[in-house]
């Protein structure tokens, strides 16, 4: 389909795992975009250790996907390469900024997928799409070949029509992973009243199935001015050189993000610390929590991505705040995410494993 992939191998590979990969992940011999037009003849040295690492275990770049410019958006709408459609819902959005990558898995192109995620754009096209992607605690799959947009912000991590897929690819990026045996854990569930009523009864029905009980957990709040000041110093250079290369979405928020004071800067740091502190006690007495992807379906795809990007991130932004694993697992005609701790990575996997074959999510 068009507006999935930028770039195919030649020779297509006849054997492996068909893998999808962001264009934003470096990959040696084919070009690499970062979805700008300011790279369209890039062609790096070397792959992401990330990709080298499934292509050693028997996975097969199949394709470079398309992607919202620089990845700082939600609904890959990409003013050089064009807007990625949502083969699960035609006429909707298939959300940001891993669009691609969760679209060629919607529409059979791709048995797994390399996502990043930075605040929220494995889930959301995830959530969008009907796939399942995963946002592993920060720094467990290496970036190293990853060009960045808010680097404490960002994560990499798989995609899959399954669990069971995120699961295999985990294992290759992380060395020594596996999941638990058994799990006996304590599960909340919160953010259901700020849901349209089909979501809050799917993900309602979702932690029921896990024996979730309702809790009160913070959302972030004002802690923006922190991740726009890492964008505008991983910008600043490129964009006062060529600004007007960029398209009118991401180069308006760039500008926003380059106006940033130093003061507004140390006080959403400030903010992200309390907010830390404020998630740990409400976590104390639990070992997973389970909200909603998103509040609402897919957008139209033509959609004003300014206008829809905090709802959009709302329930996703928070755990690239904090760093946790977050899991995004359809459920229905919606999408559920299921939050652990830093490094209870498999805990959460395999609570989605649970839920996926409670479900019938294939």
């Amino acid at each position: 389909m068009d507006g999935i992939f930028l770039a195919r191998p030649e020779p297509f590979p006849e054997d492996g795992i068909q893998l999808a990969v962001k264009d934003l992940f470096d990959t040696a011999s084919l070009p690499t975009t970062y979805g700008s037009i300011l790279f369209t003849e890039h062609v790096p040295e070397r792959s992401a250790t990330a990709v080298t690492q499934l292509e050693a275990c028997g996975y097969a770049n199949v394709g470079k996907t398309n992607l919202h410019e620089f990845a700082y958006g939600v609904t890959s709408q990409n003013p050089h390469f064009g807007t990625v459609p949502n083969p699960a819902a035609p006429g909707r959005t298939a959300g940001g900024s891993s669009g691609g990558s969760a679209a060629a898995l919607a529409a059979g192109l791709a048995e797994a997928a390399l996502g990043t995620d930075s605040g929220g754009s494995i889930r959301i096209p995830a959530a969008c799409c009907g796939v399942v992607g995963f946002k592993p605690t920060f720094g467990l799959v290496s970036l190293e070949g990853v060009f960045p947009l808010a680097p404490t912000f960002d994560h990499a991590g798989p995609m899959a029509g399954t669990v069971e897929g995120c699961v295999r690819m985990m294992d290759v990026l992380v060395p020594g992973f596996s999941l638990p045996d058994d799990i006996d854990v304590r599960v909340g569930i919160a953010w259901l009243e700020r849901c349209e009523p089909l979501v809050r009864e799917r993900v309602g029905d979702a932690g029921a199935m896990l024996g979730a009980e309702e809790v009160d957990f913070p959302l972030a709040d004002n802690v923006g001015p922190a991740f726009m000041r890492e964008v505008a110093d991983v910008h600043r250079d490129l964009f006062a050189e060529h600004a007007d290369a960029y398209g009118d979405n991401v180069r308006g928020k760039i500008e926003r993000c380059l106006a940033v004071t130093e003061a507004e800067y140390e006080a959403a740091t400030r903010r992200r610390e309390e907010y830390r502190e404020r998630c740990e006690a409400a976590f104390a007495h639990l070992d997973l929590l389970v909200v909603p992807t998103l509040g609402f379906g897919p957008p139209a795809a033509d959609v004003d991505e300014i206008e829809v990007r905090e709802a959009m991130i709302r329930f996703t932004l928070p755990f690239n705040v904090l760093g946790w694993p977050a899991l995004s697992v359809p459920v229905g005609e919606a999408s559920v995410q299921i939050v652990g701790r830093s490094g209870d990575d498999a805990l959460v996997l395999a609570a989605g494993a649970s839920l996926e074959r409670g479900t019938g999510q294939t």
